[in-house]
């Protein structure tokens, strides 16, 4: 009966700890901190995943920071030719 406690708490942590990685993961991909997000997606599990999308959508639909990026992948790839051809 303990064992199945033990192993039904084990597996509901490995179920719950699913949103906060992929919150973490997201949060890491867009330049936030992995650590912080992963431990707000564990505080507030479905808030935190909404409001990480929310800010990325907004840094998305922003023109300013969309040709930000695309200048500095432009930039980054120009300089990879650079580093190639010397």
């Amino acid at each position: 009966m303990l064992a199945y406690f033990i192993l039904s708490g084990i597996g509901f942590l490995c179920a719950f700890s699913v949103l906060p990685l992929v919150t973490g993961y997201c949060a890491v991909s867009y330049g936030r901190p992995f650590w912080r997000w992963f431990a707000l997606g564990w505080v507030l599990p479905i808030v935190s995943f909404f409001i990480l999308v929310a800010l990325i959508a907004r840094r998305q639909l922003n023109p300013g920071e969309r040709l930000l990026a695309e200048a500095k992948t432009i930039l980054a790839e120009a300089e990879a030719k650079a580093v190639i051809n010397e």
